[in-house]
């Protein structure tokens, strides 16, 4: 049974999860070089939760390569979300980010052959009417670019989400998030020559930071990942999926409200862009409403299949 505490922690992990971007912001490092660093000190840390609690390491070479490879994946997503927070704004970025409910319901079909779902079809019109609201007005290149990126990212992280999906149905979480975060760091690092090369020219790889740097960077792999990622499994085991989903929500809803108070960034945004992502979030809060009630009229088809067929006659 869920107590208070649950509830507030959960809040909390969502919260820092709002907070990703941010940090990511605020941090001075590269992009790719973040990336490496936050994946490289997440995996460590993981590495040390499983040896204390006696967590397998090996699943068999065919398991852990899937993984590793979706550790690509999730290193491809966040480099296009820090960078999408950095060249147009966190706002930007989250409400981008809000599109993954878009991409889940378009491609969990391919991926589990479920049916389509009305409502999702319903949902995903209501995003990209948001969307070309926010693309209307706005018209500089820097804010474009950056919600590409961000609907990028959040194509991305519906895929890895739906393949992390059937992962953790059968494999322990910290195992997977593991080796994907392991993958994470080691495409980055082969990704490294080719980025010298493209991006950074005769600089090279620049993993130097300040001190705040290393203290941000700390709070983004160790409280936003590690711990954030770990609380919400056990979280999960006392509240209701529903519960979780909706919860979940809030998470552009703080970021953006941090993003006004700590970069002003509420003076950056034209009136469309408010209703662009009122659109965008106000999908993004029905969805749970409106699948918990396809699911409900679905199970009472099941326990009434002979009134149903009368009805449809």
């Amino acid at each position: 049974m869920p107590r208070l505490k649950d509830y507030l922690e959960l809040h909390f992990i969502i919260f820092l999860w709002g907070f990703t971007a941010i940090l990511g912001k605020l941090i001075t490092i590269p992009e790719v070089e973040l990336v490496f660093l936050r994946t490289l000190i997440t995996a460590l840390a993981l590495a040390g939760i499983m040896y204390k609690r006696g967590t397998p390491f090996w699943l068999g070479r065919g398991k852990v390569l899937k993984m590793v490879g979706v550790g690509f994946l999730i290193a491809a997503h966040w480099i296009l979300f820090f960078a999408s927070a950095r060249v147009a704004s966190v706002s930007i970025c989250l409400v981008g980010m809000a599109t993954c409910s878009l991409w889940t319901a378009l491609l969990e079909p391919l991926f589990t052959k479920k049916k389509i779902k009305p409502h999702e079809i319903f949902l995903a019109l209501l995003i990209l009417l948001g969307l070309y609201i926010i693309f209307r007005s706005e018209t500089q290149f820097d804010s474009r670019i950056g919600i590409a990126m961000a609907i990028g990212a959040a194509f991305l992280g519906s895929i890895f989400t739906i393949i992390n999906a059937k992962l953790a149905k059968q494999h322990p979480s910290t195992t997977i998030t593991f080796y994907e975060m392991s993958g994470a760091c080691l495409c980055t690092a082969l990704f490294f020559p080719l980025y010298v090369t493209l991006f950074t020219g005769v600089e090279g790889v620049d993993l130097t930071m300040s001190t705040m740097d290393a203290v941000y960077l700390l709070i983004l792999a160790l409280a936003c990942t590690v711990y954030a990622y770990t609380a919400s499994v056990r979280i999960m085991q006392k509240i209701s999926a529903y519960t979780m989903n909706l919860t979940v929500n809030l998470e552009p809803v703080y970021g953006i409200i941090l993003a006004w108070i700590i970069f002003n960034e509420n003076k950056q945004m034209t009136i469309d862009f408010y209703y662009g992502a009122g659109v965008i979030l106000l999908s993004v809060f029905i969805y749970p409403i409106l699948d918990s009630y396809s699911k409900r009229q679905h199970k009472l088809k099941q326990s009434f299949p002979e009134e149903v067929m009368i009805g449809k006659d």
